[in-house]
């Protein structure tokens, strides 16, 4: 019998000198792909049964393989698998404890396989379960802050434009426009599965598959919902981890914009929430800080899954035709912003679901001004063109400015010297919430409006 197999790499027969101790630290990936282990393992008993199917596996061997390769599942998940030196990536790894529990049959199962369509499997297999996990994640968050605004639709606010009181809304309002970013990225999420959903198995190195396996065969076998129809792209193509970095990248901007909102809001200057205890950190010097931690947290994180997105573009731009090893540099990113995705999405469900809300400071900063919109809308109900009641409303608000005080403050007589069509009635307009409920049509923040978007999430929830 020839040298040892378990001594053996797969790609060694070519070689005859030793490989650099420092290049094999540097080309090995295992300390981090042994993660899709699973993956790798489903794959490898999948492509096993299409052996047999051409006949290159006897069904006996079939089932050695397929034990051996459930044992070395096992032990990937009890924690007993023993990494060895040689194991340079999770394919090697399980191929040569492979061999050593069910001797050379082991060596059978690469037959016509490469590394290169094996690991572009690996990768598809294991996105796909990652993104079941995300979605389920996304969902929650959602349905957390549906939730909320339903309980809290009778808590109202100034509405900010640059920072500035521009108009008051709900604070249900609020939350659900954060929510529905959040559902167009579950939409988006959904629409990528199918273009990650595809088997790259039996497109062998480059060339395709020698021995004729049956690649439909494999896709159903695996769950795949299609099979990749050009070999080449099948074991060079990275555009699914690419769009899926880009998804992510967009999400974790939606997660800052929200996070900077409850900062905001949080500060003394506002005092409009209060974060949980559980999502906040004190001053190392400063007793009395109570720092939002969480929602800061979230902001950074944003900027870490961009870098992972452009940093692999960037791997990914000057690449010739079909597997180089550069394209080992997909998996630390991918795995990186998965994480990081899935842990902002459970925090920010945290903090939501956690946060205080101080209804009347919310109230107190409810100032007469932001309802000078409201006040030369009234003058537009008259008959007179928006561009000029907006003027003659702005020099309402400049008369109380002058006067120290607030628009309702000022007298019918102060009205009418602005515009004749003021009348007795010109007081109710300063009523926040009437102002709320003229925003009757959709996406306005009325309450029956408000109600309606709470309905739309739901059923985005139900599919």
């Amino acid at each position: 019998m020839s040298s040892q197999p378990t001594k053996q790499k797969l790609w060694g027969g070519r070689f005859t000198g030793k490989t650099d101790p420092l290049m094999h630290a540097f080309n090995q990936s295992l300390k981090y792909d042994r993660r899709m282990f699973a993956a790798d393992i489903k794959g490898s008993i999948a492509y096993a049964k299409s052996l047999t199917l051409v006949g290159i596996l006897s069904q006996e061997e079939e089932v050695k393989i397929i034990q051996g390769l459930q044992s070395v599942l096992k032990e990937w998940q009890d924690g007993s698998f023993e990494v060895q030196a040689d194991d340079e990536d999770i394919h090697t790894a399980n191929e040569r404890r492979l061999s050593e529990l069910i001797g050379p049959l082991g060596g059978k199962l690469h037959t016509g396989r490469s590394r290169n369509d094996q690991v572009a499997t690996d990768m598809r297999l294991w996105l796909l379960e990652e993104v079941k996990a995300i979605e389920e994640g996304l969902k929650g968050l959602i349905r957390v802050m549906v939730e909320r605004a339903d309980k809290e639709k009778d808590i109202i606010l100034p509405g900010y434009t640059h920072l500035q009181r521009g108009q008051p809304i709900r604070w249900s309002h609020l939350l659900l426009s954060h929510a529905f970013s959040f559902s167009s990225d579950l939409e988006r999420l959904q629409q990528i599965v199918p273009r990650i959903s595809v088997s790259p198995l039996g497109c062998g190195a480059l060339a395709g598959n020698p021995f004729v396996v049956d690649r439909e065969f494999l896709a159903k076998e695996l769950g795949f919902q299609s099979v990749a129809e050009n070999s080449l792209w099948g074991v060079g193509d990275r555009d699914f981890i690419v769009e899926f970095l880009t998804w992510a990248s967009l999400a974790m901007v939606h997660v800052s914009r929200m996070a900077e909102d409850l900062v905001v809001y949080s500060t003394a200057e506002f005092g409009f929430i209060t974060l949980s205890d559980a999502y906040s950190t004190g001053s190392s010097i400063m007793p009395q800080k109570k720092n939002p931690d969480s929602l800061e947290l979230l902001r950074g994180k944003s900027g870490r899954v961009f870098g992972n997105m452009a940093g692999f573009l960037m791997t990914l731009k000057g690449l010739p035709s079909t597997y180089n090893k550069d394209l080992q540099e997909d998996k630390e990113p991918l795995f990186d912003a998965v994480d990081t995705v899935s842990a902002s999405f459970q925090i920010a469900e945290g903090v939501i679901a956690t946060l205080e809300v101080h209804s009347g400071r919310m109230r107190q900063a409810l100032t007469m001004d932001v309802l000078a919109t409201d006040l030369a809308d009234y003058l537009v109900r008259k008959g007179i063109p928006f561009r000029e009641t907006h003027h003659i409303s702005g020099r309402a608000v400049a008369l109380a400015e002058s006067r120290k005080c607030q628009l309702n403050e000022l007298t019918l007589a102060d009205f009418k010297a602005l515009n004749v069509n003021f009348s007795d009635d010109i007081h109710d307009v300063f009523d926040f919430e009437a102002s709320l409920e003229r925003r009757e049509s959709i996406g306005g923040t009325s309450r029956k409006m408000v109600d309606r978007q709470i309905s739309v999430l739901r059923a985005i929830l139900k599919k």
